[in-house]
């Protein structure tokens, strides 16, 4: 279908502007969306944010089109799921290892 625009009034262009701006949206909202169900609550995921090393975290939360990472040193980032990478679980503790305690991770949520 093509559509000749020389052809269209003002009002109609507005008309047309306005449609495609919210496509445009509704796709980038898929696509985010679809992102995200690659990613689960409680994972651990990197990002690479301009200006920064790559930062490395578990996610909080799902946003409409981000999710909320909250990083080993306590920083909360919201993050294009088109950003992240997943960080590989560790290797299970070998037979001799079994038995033995390791330390619990504990991270200090900042308070809102």
């Amino acid at each position: 279908m093509k559509i000749d625009i020389d052809e269209l009034t003002y009002d109609q262009l507005i008309d047309l502007n306005n449609r495609v701006v919210a496509r445009l949206k509704f796709l980038e909202q898929m696509q985010a969306h679809s992102a995200m169900l690659d990613f689960r609550i409680g994972e651990q995921v990197s990002f690479h944010p301009p200006g920064h090393p790559v930062l490395t975290g578990v996610i909080a939360k799902y946003n409409q089109k981000t999710v909320t990472v909250i990083t080993s040193n306590g920083q909360q980032w919201k993050v294009s799921p088109t950003h992240l990478s997943k960080v590989p679980a560790k290797a299970e503790p070998s037979s001799r290892d079994k038995g033995k305690k390791t330390p619990a991770k504990i991270i200090l949520m900042p308070k809102s």
